[in-house]
């Protein structure tokens, strides 16, 4: 009996015009009526991931930023998975040897350098999710993080690096140069300590191993005195291999591609199809 329910956010929960379906929310709303604990887990950061649940009047706690943060449904921190302070900035250092962009997910919010750039990492990870979407309708969505204040552009990342106010969580990074990205990956992986997974075809997310959704979400189901045998997980892209990997079921979306379907134990419909309503349907 599934007792847990933890969704992905782009690609899966919300459609390609980054909203949530009413048929989404109401099968959120109908699991949770049946005591069944819905989790969010995303690679956004806690303020992207709230405001698309606030639009949809849903409240539900958060595994952010691919697990390096986790939030209970009203917004108290639960507990934290930062990159060290000496992994970010050699990483950031690897990034920009190497030409890969960046963007700095923080305690304090998401940051760029870039904001052009900025747009087009955000595309690239809404098209990887919407394949069949129009670049134009894609572009859009992606503008609307900087129209809502979601971005904080700056003109250097150092400062970040070096206060003790801001934690880092997450470095996002974005190349269409693919031997750039290749030198990148090459290079981070021999820094101890990161893990490293994408979100589009041309990303590289870059966080603590111990921050990883999997893990986090083993993390919170133990808090809740749940097993991971009556838990699911619902996904479409390589930063949710790691819940997959440990639930008893495991759901890829329609618009997944192949490798990631295969990984699991059922393919709902698409995010524009509202999958992941017809996935918890199935098991209540």
């Amino acid at each position: 009996m599934i007792k847990c329910i933890a969704t992905d956010m782009d690609g899966t929960l919300l459609n390609s015009t980054q909203d949530i379906t009413e048929e989404n929310k109401a099968a959120i709303l109908k699991a949770q009526e049946q005591g069944i604990e819905v989790v969010v887990a995303t690679g956004r950061s806690y303020q992207e991931a709230t405001f698309v649940l606030d639009e949809a009047g849903l409240k539900l706690p958060i595994i952010c930023v691919n697990g390096a943060e986790v939030r209970s449904k009203d917004g108290s921190v639960i507990a934290t998975n930062p990159l060290s302070k000496d992994q970010a900035r050699r990483a950031a250092e690897v990034l920009a040897k190497t030409g890969n962009y960046f963007e700095v997910y923080t305690s304090q919010g998401t940051f760029t350098n870039d904001s052009d750039k900025a747009i087009t990492i955000m595309t690239d990870i809404f098209a990887s999710a919407n394949p069949e979407v129009p670049m134009e309708t894609l572009i859009k969505g992606a503008h609307k993080r900087f129209h809502k204040g979601l971005v904080q552009v700056v003109d250097d990342y150092t400062p970040l690096f070096n206060d003790g106010e801001h934690a880092i969580y997450k470095l996002l990074a974005f190349s269409i140069d693919e031997q750039k990205q290749e030198e990148g990956k090459k290079s981070l992986s021999e820094i101890e300590g990161l893990a490293l997974s994408s979100s589009g075809h041309l990303n590289i997310e870059i966080t603590s191993e111990k921050a990883q959704k999997g893990i986090a979400l083993e993390a919170f189901t133990e808090s809740k005195g749940i097993s991971l045998a009556d838990t699911m997980a619902i996904g479409d892209n390589q930063n949710d291999l790691s819940m997959f990997a440990r639930v008893g079921r495991a759901v890829a979306m329609g618009n997944a591609d192949f490798e990631i379907q295969m990984e699991c134990d059922v393919v709902t419909s698409t995010n524009d199809e509202s999958g992941v309503a017809e996935a918890i349907l199935e098991v209540l």
